[in-house]
């Protein structure tokens, strides 16, 4: 793959920010460094760094993709109250053997969201 200006400072602008951000968000920090930036190319940018296994992409249903700055594979906290995303290392090898032995099927891959209250949040309900 060709080396992009562009892409360079999406997965730059991402990196540094340690948590999920949407790819709104990343625009409005990445103009910052490259201010001639559109919107269009970050979703561009974005998609292809998913595709090459640079950045992940965290789908929470009825929300706006969150974008991950740690493409290794691991699961999802989304607080339903302040709409935050942190990073989860739960134990998978249980949920693996239960997918792989499901009949008729192929598994390939999953993506866990867990869905509640953070911390913060819990305090303050």
């Amino acid at each position: 793959m060709n080396y992009s200006y562009q892409r360079q400072v999406v997965l730059e602008t991402l990196r540094a920010q340690k948590q999920h951000v949407t790819a709104q968000r990343l625009y409005q920090l990445a103009r910052k460094s490259c201010p001639r930036l559109s919107l269009g190319t970050v979703y561009r940018n974005l998609n292809t760094l998913v595709e090459i296994g640079e950045a992940g992409r965290v789908g929470i249903p009825g929300e706006a993709d969150r974008f991950d700055w740690d493409p290794h594979p691991h699961q999802h906290f989304y607080c339903r109250a302040c709409k935050g995303t942190q990073n989860l290392d739960l134990p998978t090898a249980g949920l693996e053997s239960a997918l792989q032995a499901y009949p008729g099927v192929k598994v390939e891959g999953y993506h866990l969201i867990v869905t509640g209250l953070c911390e913060n949040c819990r305090g303050q309900e």
